[in-house]
């Protein structure tokens, strides 16, 4: 699969990478065993990211990533975690202490010595904008507890402010042909800095799949239920904000300016990888079919694909502009 260099790091990772919160919780259940084959399935097919965090399922995904690694000599992995979502969110609690705590747990969980990215997860604006908070991830770098750091954020100001920041690797942030915002400033400022941007939540997590209708229910405990209109978190993480019947049909009208085995899900997630700036797209996976499929897409990169991505790139534009820009684009 086609890798690209992981900013300052010296690492590459692959152009699809693998989200790990639906092996965590708040996706309904995933058996261990089913994780696991989730994760092979991914490695197998030339995915070298894993992204994950200690809150999805309590350490849950980091234990069950941990435990793969360990048992997969040689391999060429990188796991990003995040950290800070443990406790209230307000910037009080991003303390060194208890970054320190944080990354000792996610070190244990992950059975490593030396974390290879820790990325703030989410954290208040206040956190981001505070010169301590970088001070401290420093330390942790210089003693060997992480190799580099990087921030995930829910807008794109908290973005443009964790560029700005010398040592930042990488930013996190949702971006999917439902997300157009981050074309406008985060790709171009990244990229003139040279801070890896990994692109979260791209299939809107599942409306892009193509499959939804507005019958479609999900089970009591997936996000998706609970958090429509951000009852327990962002409401930006479930469906990316979007209103779920305005994106079912938005999502159709994708669909159908694709070619003929071409899916939804591998052109959204190839047209968000092919954007400048992009280092990485990280799509969930609930089984070895879905992992499998999003692997592929990456095929959709490469010369002679039956993917015009600038036609598809147009068709994007010209839905978001009709159907989902004048709701979405002010609000992160």
């Amino acid at each position: 699969m086609l890798q690209h260099s992981l900013a300052r790091t010296g690492r590459s990772v692959s152009a699809i990478g693998l989200g790990t919160w639906q092996l965590g919780a708040d996706w309904g259940a995933v058996s261990e065993d089913d994780a696991l084959a989730v994760l092979a399935a991914s490695a197998d097919q030339g995915v070298t990211l894993f992204d994950t965090a200690d809150v999805y399922g309590d350490g849950r995904s980091e234990s069950l990533i941990g435990r793969f690694l360990a048992e997969r000599a040689g391999h060429d992995i990188t796991v990003a975690t995040k950290m800070g979502r443990r406790v209230d969110q307000v910037a009080e609690n991003y303390t060194a202490d208890n970054f320190r705590a944080w990354t000792d747990r996610s070190r244990r969980n992950l059975q490593v010595d030396t974390l290879d990215l820790v990325q703030l997860h989410c954290p208040p604006s206040a956190v981001i904008e505070d010169d301590a908070t970088f001070d401290a991830l420093d330390a942790l770098v210089e003693d060997g507890a992480i190799a580099a750091y990087g921030v995930s954020v829910e807008t794109c100001a908290q973005a443009l402010e964790a560029i700005a920041r010398p040592n930042v690797t990488n930013v996190q942030i949702i971006f999917n042909p439902f997300r157009l915002k981050p074309l406008d400033e985060v790709l171009p400022a990244a990229w003139a800095a040279g801070v890896a941007v990994f692109a979260r939540v791209p299939l809107a997590s599942g409306l892009l799949s193509g499959r939804y209708t507005a019958q479609t229910t999900f089970a009591p405990d997936d996000h998706r239920t609970f958090n429509r209109h951000g009852e327990a978190f962002d409401q930006g993480e479930t469906f990316s904000g979007v209103d779920f019947e305005t994106g079912i049909a938005a999502a159709r009208e994708l669909a159908a300016v694709l070619p003929e085995g071409v899916s939804l899900p591998a052109a959204a997630l190839a047209w968000a990888a092919s954007r400048a700036g992009v280092t990485t797209v990280i799509p969930g996976a609930r089984s070895v079919a879905q992992a499998s499929a999003n692997a592929g897409a990456a095929a959709l990169l490469e010369s002679g694909s039956p993917l015009d991505l600038d036609a598809f790139d147009t068709a994007v534009h010209d839905v978001y502009d009709r159907m989902l820009r004048a709701e979405i684009h002010p609000r992160w």
